[in-house]
């Protein structure tokens, strides 16, 4: 059985690493090069960076603080945000990324996860979905939870997958920042219906929380931000308790 990653978050708005809840409502959570290194020291299994207000702001990623966070980790590292065409995965694969993710640009051109998958491989795509639960339906929404869409949360995991995504990082808007779990229920549909690695985001408070989505939600990673970035938890204490709990993780 493979081991369950544990995956800090670094939300980037001008430079600056921050958290909010239920998307909005920001506030600084600190430097992302000093913190990347951190969470690389105590263990995280891998890191995402996302530049939350690329697509909302029609701003590329900023390349050169990529490079400067990859320059001090030596763990996996994603990173998402005003990624439009081929030509700008290449400049972050360049920059020191060993993954990217893609929300708003595969949901308005879904094609782009069959190219960057044809010319980079499956195991560089990560699709982001974002969505909310409304009245018994999972909507997805583009540009940093602003904009409602036409797709549903299973549906689009499914084409995203074909169309060949390597992984899904779906984060509950309902949960995200709450701290009260994550959605442990649509992870395990989502687990049933994909044969691709199902990162969970949205909702992690405690350990118990990381316990719960791992064991019942059946996702293979898990994500968070705001408990890491402000010192409610640990990576070796949250590792070592998962391990007491039956959890597979990397120590």
């Amino acid at each position: 059985m493979l081991a369950k990653r544990i995956i800090p978050c670094l939300d980037i708005k001008d430079g600056t690493t921050v958290k909010g809840i239920n998307f909005v409502g920001l506030r600084n959570a600190g430097d992302p090069v000093e913190l990347g290194a951190e969470y690389s020291r105590q263990g995280a299994d891998e890191l995402v960076f996302l530049d939350i207000t690329a697509s909302h702001e029609g701003r590329k990623t900023f390349v050169e603080l990529v490079r400067r966070v990859a320059e001090r980790v030596n763990i996996p590292f994603t990173v998402g945000g005003g990624i439009h065409e081929l030509k700008d995965v290449d400049t972050l694969l360049g920059a020191g990324a060993d993954k990217v993710s893609v929300n708003s640009s595969a949901i308005r051109h879904p094609e782009l996860i069959d190219e960057i998958a044809r010319n980079f491989g499956n195991q560089v795509v990560v699709t982001a979905i974002d969505a909310r639960l409304d009245n018994g339906k999972w909507t997805c929404y583009l540009n940093g939870g602003r904009i409602p869409t036409d797709k549903e949360l299973f549906s689009w995991a499914k084409e995203a997958q074909e169309r060949g995504a390597g992984e899904i990082l779906f984060t509950s808007m309902n949960h995200d920042g709450v701290k009260e779990g994550y959605a442990n229920e649509a992870l395990c549909r989502l687990s049933d219906l994909l044969n691709i690695p199902i990162i969970a985001s949205g909702g992690a408070g405690k350990p118990e929380h990381f316990r719960d989505t791992f064991l019942h939600g059946k996702a293979d990673a898990a994500l968070a931000a705001s408990v890491f970035h402000f010192g409610e938890i640990l990576i070796p204490d949250l590792k070592e308790y998962l391990l007491k709990e039956g959890v597979n993780v990397r120590v």
